[in-house]
C-alpha cells in the first residue's frame, strides 16, 4: 500500500531529508586522499544525533554503521572501516536519517582527489539520470515513466543499470511502496498522487549489470569488477510536481 503522507508528516520529512542533506556537505568536505571510510562515518553519527536525530541504517537489519561507504567496483551497501581512500578512487555515501519517527535517505558518489575521465563521465551521467527521472515526477505520471527515464539515459551513454537494486517509498519506514525500478516501460504502474514520498535511486555499472553480495552478506559488488555510481534524492510528489527534500546546495541540478 502507497502512503500518502500529511503535510504535517512532510514537515518531519523536510527536516530529516535537511539533517541528510547537510551530512552529505559534512562528508564532501572531509572526503580526502587517506581518510578511512570509518572516519567518514563518525563524522556523520555525531552530525546526526546532534540534529536531535538517529542513523537509520545502523542496526537496519542488524547493518553496523551509520552510513553506507561504497568503494569503486562496491555498488552499495559498503560497511565503513579501515580502509583508506586513494587519489582517483570513487566513493558512493548512501546516508539516512530518523527525525521525529521519520526518515530522510540520499546517496551521493565522489571522487578522491583526481579521478579519470571516465569515472567523472560516470558520476556526470548516473546524477544526470536521476534528475531526468525526478523532472518527471508530478500527479497522475505513472511510475515506470520515471523509470524508464532513468535507463534511457543510462543505456544512451553505454553504462549499464542495475537490476537487482531499485528505489522506493519512505516514510515512517525506511523501505515502503512502491519499489521504484530504474528500468522499464513508460505509461505503467501506479499513478503519482500528492503526499508520496519517494526515495529514487539510479545505480549504473561502467561494464555489465551483473552483481554479488560479498562474504559479509552486505557489501554488492560489480560481476566484472567495473565501477559502479548510486546517487538518490528523497522527493515529495505535490500538486504540480515535486519538492526535493534532501538537496543541499552543492547538489542542485
Amino acid at each position: 500500500m502507497i502512503v500518502c503522507k500529511s503535510e504535517a508528516e512532510l514537515q518531519y520529512m523536510r527536516e530529516a531529508g535537511r539533517i541528510v542533506a547537510d551530512t552529505h556537505r559534512l562528508l564532501k568536505e572531509a572526503i580526502r586522499p587517506g581518510v578511512t571510510t570509518k572516519e567518514l562515518d563518525e563524522i556523520a553519527e555525531t552530525y546526526i544525533r546532534s540534529q536531535d536525530a538517529s542513523p537509520s541504517f545502523k542496526g537496519y537489519n542488524q547493518f553496523p554503521a551509520s552510513i553506507c561507504a561504497s568503494v569503486n567496483n562496491e555498488l552499495v551497501h559498503g560497511i565503513p572501516g579501515s580502509r583508506r581512500l586513494n587519489d582517483g578512487d570513487i566513493i558512493s555515501i548512501d546516508i539516512g536519517a530518523q527525525y521525529k519517527g521519520y526518515h530522510g535517505d540520499s546517496a551521493w558518489t565522489y571522487g578522491v582527489g583526481r579521478i579519470s575521465e571516465e569515472a567523472q563521465r560516470l558520476l556526470d551521467i548516473t546524477e544526470r539520470s536521476l534528475y531526468a527521472g525526478l523532472a518527471l515526477v508530478k500527479p497522475d505520471e505513472r511510475l515506470f515513466t520515471i523509470s524508464h527515464a532513468i535507463q534511457q539515459v543510462i543505456e544512451a551513454a553505454g553504462f549499464s543499470v542495475v537490476r537487482e537494486y531499485c528505489g522506493h517509498g519512505i516514510g515512517t519506514e525506511l523501505h515502503e511502496d512502491p519499489q521504484i525500478p530504474n528500468y522499464g516501460l513508460p505509461g505503467r504502474g501506479p499513478r503519482l498522487k500528492p503526499g508520496m514520498v519517494l526515495a529514487i535511486e539510479p545505480m549504473v555499472n561502467i561494464g555489465e549489470r551483473y552483481v554479488r553480495t560479498l562474504a559479509d552478506n552486505w557489501t554488492v559488488v560489480t560481476e566484472d569488477q567495473s565501477w559502479c555510481a548510486h546517487f538518490e534524492h528523497t522527493v515529495a510528489v505535490t500538486a504540480d510536481g515535486c519538492e526535493i527534500l534532501t538537496r543541499s546546495g552543492e547538489q542542485a541540478g
